[in-house]
C-alpha cells in the first residue's frame, strides 16, 4: 500500500475562542470528534466546528457538514462540494451565518454558499432538521444550518490557537481574539487552509488544490445583561482546482457587513425584540489558466458572475405566561446576479474590462409566527405559520443551448408567487427520553440554478418551473439513562411538482441540453445515534443514516440519493491522553437514474459499497493545550462516493469515473486556548 506524506506541512496557528482568563476557570478541550456530534433537542443537532475531528475535513461548509449522520457531499475536488441531506440538495438546504444569508454565483455550483464558510471562525454549528422551524427564512424543506458565534458580556481578554498540517501539503492556520470591558467588546480572527493536490488509493493524482482565507470581525456594545448592539464585517477570498469540470475556481471573494440589535425583558409582555441587517456579496472567477498552466493564449478564457444579497429583519417574543412564548416577525431579502465573460487579464477581451450584465434579480419578505406553549410539566406542543412574497425578474436576452444561444422566450418577465409554511410538533418527556412526532409543509420557490441555468422540457427557458410543496412528518426520540444516551429521528415526506434536473435530452438538432422538470416525489429515512459510556475513560458511539426516494411520476428511484451509511467509533480518554478508531461502513447503491439529479449532480450509475478504518491519539498536555494525530483510510482503500461528480479530463491527470477519494491520510492538529 501506498504511504504519502509531505512533512513540510506542519505548520502553527492560533485560535482565540471566548473563554476566561479567570484562575478558576475549567478549561478543557474537546475530544476528537468521530462518528457524530450531540443531539441537543428533538430534530437539533449542535457541534463544535474548533474541536478535531475525524476524518479530517477540508477548511468549507459542506466538508465539515458530512460528518453530521444524514448528510452526505458531492465532491468535485479537494474544497467547495455541495453539501447534501436526506437526498435533497440545493436550496432545500437553508445556510445561514449569524442569522444572514448568501448565496453563490457560479452557474454550474462551482460555489455553493458553504464555498464562502469557514467554519472553524464560528463557535458553533446547529442543524434543524426538516420543516420543523419558520424562523429562518422561507423554504428550507429540508434541514436550515446556522453557523454561529457566541457572545458573552464579561470583560477581559481571551483566547484559542490551532493548526492543522497534513499529508498532500496540507495546512491549516486560524487565529482569533476577543477582548472586553463590561460594556465594548472587539472580537477578531483569521483562518487560512491550503493543500497540494491528493492522490487516491492507487496514488493516482486528483487535480484538487486549494488556497483559502479568511478575516472577520465584531465590535459590540452591551450596556447591560439584556442589551447588545453589534457591528460585524467579514473578508475571505481563495481559489480552487476542480476534478468534475472543465475550469478551475481563480476567486472566491466574499465581502459583507451587518449590524444586529438585541434586547430582553423589556416588559413582562415583550420578553425580547432582535433586528437585523445584512450585506453580502461575492465576487466569483472561473477560468482554465490560473491552475491549469500551459493553455495556450487562445484558451486564455474567464467568466466572472457576481452576486449581491441584502437583508435583514425584526422580530418579537411575548411572554404569554411562565412558559408559553410566541415569536413574531417579517423579515426581506433581496439578490441580484450579473456575469461578464473575456479573455485573460491583459489580454485582448480582457474580462476585467467588460461590463458586466444583469441576467437575474430576487425578492422576497415574509411574516412569521413560532410558538411554544406547555400542555403540562412534561408536555409541550411546538408550532409555526409563515407567509412569504417572493417575486424573480428574467434579464436575459438570450438562453444558451448546448454550443448555441437563441432567444429567451421570458426575457425582461416577472414573476411573483404568494408561498406558504408551517409546521406543529409535539413533545413529551418520560423518565429518561423525550418523545417528539411532527408534521410540516412548506413551499420553496425555484432558485437561480432551477430557473436560470436550464431550459423547461417544452421551452429554452425554466423560467415558470413550479415552486415546490414539501409535506413531511418527523417522529422520534432523545434518551439519556444509565450511561447510554442516544437519538433516532425518522421522516417520511411527500413533495409535490419537486424540481428535477435532467441532462443530455435533445431538442431539435441540438443535445447534451440540461432541463428543469416538475414530478411527484417521495422521500423517506431515519438517522439513529447511539453512545455507550463503558467507564470513566471508555466510550463506544455509533450511529446509522439512511434516505430513500421515489420518482412517483416516472416511476423510477430518485435520483442523488444517498446510499445507508454506519459508523462506529471507539473512544479512551483519561483527560490526559486520548486514543481513538472510527470504522465508516457504506452499503452499494444499485437505485440510480443515469442523467437525472439536482442542481448539485447527477446519477453516473451504480456503486459498489466500502468499508474504511481511521484511527487517532492525542496528548492534553495543560488544560488548555492539546496535540492530536491521526490517520484516515488507514489501509488506503480506493474508493469514490455515491454522490459525486464525474471526472473529467484534464491535462497531465489521469480520468476517472467519479472523483476518487483521497488514499491513506496522515493530519496533526494542536489547540491552545487561553
Amino acid at each position: 500500500m501506498s504511504f504519502k506524506l509531505k512533512t513540510s506541512v506542519i505548520a502553527v496557528a492560533l485560535t482565540l475562542s471566548p473563554l476566561s482568563f479567570a484562575a478558576d476557570q475549567n478549561l478543557v478541550i474537546d475530544e476528537v470528534v468521530v462518528t457524530a456530534p450531540h443531539n441537543i433537542a428533538p430534530l437539533t443537532v449542535s457541534t463544535d466546528p474548533k474541536a478535531p475531528r475525524q476524518p479530517v475535513p477540508a477548511h468549507d461548509g459542506a466538508d465539515y457538514l458530512k460528518t453530521i449522520p444524514g448528510f452526505s457531499m458531492i465532491r468535485k475536488g479537494g474544497t467547495d462540494g455541495d453539501p447534501v441531506f436526506r437526498g435533497m440538495a440545493g436550496s432545500r438546504l437553508n445556510v445561514l451565518l449569524d442569522g444572514e444569508q448568501i448565496f453563490g454565483g457560479c452557474g454550474g455550483r462551482m460555489d455553493p454558499p458553504t464555498a464562502y464558510v469557514f467554519p472553524a471562525a464560528y463557535d458553533r454549528i446547529t442543524v434543524l432538521k426538516g420543516p420543523q422551524s419558520v424562523v429562518h427564512g422561507a423554504g428550507a424543506s429540508s434541514a436550515t444550518v446556522l453557523f454561529e458565534h457566541d457572545i458573552k458580556r464579561e470583560a477581559g481578554t481571551k483566547g484559542n490557537a490551532a493548526l492543522t498540517g497534513g499529508s498532500f501539503g496540507r495546512n491549516d492556520e486560524i487565529v482569533e481574539a476577543r477582548t472586553a470591558t463590561e460594556n465594548v467588546y472587539l472580537r477578531a480572527g483569521g483562518t487560512r487552509s491550503a493543500s497540494d493536490d491528493y492522490a487516491d488509493a492507487n496514488g493516482v493524482s486528483v487535480h484538487s488544490s486549494y488556497n483559502r482565507w479568511s478575516f472577520n470581525s465584531a465590535l459590540g456594545w452591551t450596556p447591560d445583561d439584556d442589551t447588545r448592539l453589534e457591528l460585524t464585517l467579514a473578508k475571505s477570498d481563495g481559489q480552487a482546482a476542480y476534478a468534475d469540470r472543465g475550469v478551475d475556481g481563480s476567486k472566491f471573494t466574499r465581502d459583507n457587513y451587518g449590524v444586529k440589535f438585541d434586547k430582553k425583558k423589556l416588559s413582562p409582555l415583550f420578553d425580547s425584540v432582535e433586528a437585523q441587517y445584512f450585506y453580502n456579496y461575492v465576487d466569483h472567477v472561473m477560468d482554465v489558466y490560473s491552475l491549469r498552466p500551459g493553455n495556450p493564449a487562445s484558451m486564455m478564457a474567464a467568466m466572472n458572475p457576481d452576486r449581491k444579497t441584502t437583508g435583514g429583519r425584526v422580530a418579537v417574543g411575548l411572554a404569554l405566561g411562565e412558559a408559553s412564548n410566541l415569536k413574531l416577525g417579517v423579515d426581506m431579502q433581496n439578490n441580484v446576479h450579473t456575469g461578464r465573460t473575456g479573455a485573460a487579464a491583459g489580454y485582448m477581451g480582457d474580462y476585467t474590462l467588460q461590463t458586466r450584465i444583469q441576467d437575474a434579480a430576487f425578492r422576497n419578505s415574509g411574516v412569521f409566527g413560532e410558538l411554544k406553549h406547555p400542555l403540562s410539566e412534561r408536555s409541550r406542543l411546538i408550532g409555526g405559520v409563515r407567509v412569504d412574497n417572493w417575486s424573480a425578474e428574467d434579464n436575459r436576452t438570450t438562453v444558451s443551448r448546448g454550443m448555441m444561444s437563441v432567444s429567451n422566450p421570458t426575457a425582461n418577465m416577472t414573476r411573483s408567487e404568494t408561498l406558504s409554511s408551517g409546521f406543529v410538533r409535539y413533545e413529551n418527556d418520560l423518565a429518561a427520553s423525550t418523545l417528539f412526532v411532527g408534521l410540516g409543509q412548506t413551499t420553496r420557490a425555484p432558485d437561480y440554478w432551477e430557473l436560470f441555468s436550464y431550459e423547461s422540457s417544452t421551452t429554452a427557458s425554466a423560467f415558470y418551473t413550479n415552486p415546490e410543496k414539501t409535506s413531511q412528518l418527523d417522529l422520534g426520540m432523545n434518551f439519556v439513562d444509565a450511561g447510554v444516551s442516544g437519538s433516532v429521528s425518522a421522516f417520511y415526506n411527500k413533495i409535490t411538482d419537486y424540481n428535477l434536473i435532467q441532462t443530455n435530452i435533445t431538442k431539435g438538432m441540438s443535445t447534451g441540453i440540461g432541463i428543469t422538470r416538475n414530478v411527484n416525489a417521495t422521500t423517506y429515512g431515519l438517522e439513529t445515534s447511539l453512545v455507550k459510556q463503558l467507564s470513566d475513560t471508555v466510550k463506544l458511539d455509533a450511529n446509522l443514516a439512511l434516505v430513500r426516494g421515489d420518482n412517483d411520476t416516472d416511476g423510477t428511484p430518485l435520483a442523488q440519493m444517498s446510499p445507508l451509511e454506519a459508523r462506529l467509533g471507539a473512544t479512551y480518554d483519561d483527560k490526559t491522553w486520548s486514543y481513538g478508531a472510527l470504522l465508516r461502513a457504506v452499503a452499494d447503491q444499485d437505485r440510480y437514474v443515469v442523467n437525472q439529479g439536482n442542481i448539485a449532480g447527477r446519477d453516473i450509475g451504480a456503486t459498489g459499497g466500502f468499508t474504511t478504518l481511521a484511527v487517532n491519539g492525542g496528548w492534553r498536555a495543560t488544560k488548555t493545550t492539546k496535540l492530536t494525530a491521526g490517520i484516515d483510510n488507514l489501509f488506503n482503500k480506493l474508493y469514490a462516493e455515491h454522490l459525486s461528480r464525474a471526472g473529467t479530463a484534464v491535462t497531465g491527470y489521469t480520468q476517472t469515473t467519479r472523483v476518487n477519494e483521497a488514499g491513506r491520510y496522515v493530519w496533526v492538529k494542536a489547540n491552545v486556548e487561553f
